[in-house]
């Protein structure tokens, strides 16, 4: 099933509380939250306060994507915070395990997700497979919103979707970085099931137009996905 995860990384920080809203009446399936702690990305954004308050306003899926130096130490707490999923990346610098790191989350309750930048092989993912619930490909280098898409992916999201219907794998293969209408139905087509929109759908006029518009590519994408099987 296609999701749609609006990133509220392009929105007015001053009033998110009323984004969230507005992004969950418009139709958005999760909501997808950048946490970005200035060192592991040259960015900063919000944190588990930010995503406690968020939680009072919707029910949707919090979808956690936590690009920061050291995520085994907050696992817990955005956990409490209210994330659903938790999506790290293998690069962090600290003297946890991938394997450990994604072992926590799941203790937690909540689901796991690996991040792969640009540049991430997919074999990182070869022994995890069983343990995962979502990968999350950046077709983008993170820290900023608004880029272009970055073509190499799609091979990435095919061989990603390959290796997971040989195994049979109950994993999401999501995709963050320039995802528009004009590429949507491309990259469901290569595999992807949910995408990371932001300011396709945040930037919008018409957000639920948009989700809507979104959405309709990304079937389109799934039937011709399922012709090529």
């Amino acid at each position: 099933m296609i999701r749609i995860s609006p990133s509220i990384l392009t929105a007015d920080f001053g009033r998110l509380s009323e984004e969230v809203i507005r992004l969950d009446e418009a139709g958005a399936d999760w909501i997808h939250l950048d946490v970005m702690d200035n060192v592991f990305v040259p960015n900063m954004s919000f944190g588990q306060s930010t995503i406690r308050d968020l939680r009072k306003v919707t029910h949707k899926t919090f979808d956690v994507h936590l690009m920061m130096y050291d995520p085994f130490s907050y696992i817990e707490q955005f956990a409490e915070a209210g994330a659903d999923i938790i999506t790290v990346h293998p690069e962090t610098s600290t003297n946890h395990h991938l394997h450990r790191i994604v072992r926590k989350i799941r203790a937690t309750g909540r689901k796991a997700g690996i991040a792969l930048n640009p540049a991430t092989h997919h074999s990182v993912l070869e022994y995890l497979w069983e343990e995962i619930d979502l990968v999350l490909v950046m077709s983008v280098n993170p820290g900023y919103g608004g880029q272009s898409f970055i073509p190499q992916s799609l091979r990435k999201i095919e061989a990603l979707a390959q290796r997971r219907d040989r195994l049979n794998a109950d994993v999401s293969i999501e995709v963050d970085g320039g995802v528009r209408l004009e590429n949507i139905r491309q990259i469901v087509s290569a595999g992807a099931d949910v995408l990371v929109t932001g300011s396709a759908v945040v930037n919008a006029e018409d957000r639920e137009a948009a989700i809507r518009e979104l959405r309709e590519a990304a079937e389109l994408g799934e039937t011709d996905r399922r012709r090529k099987v």
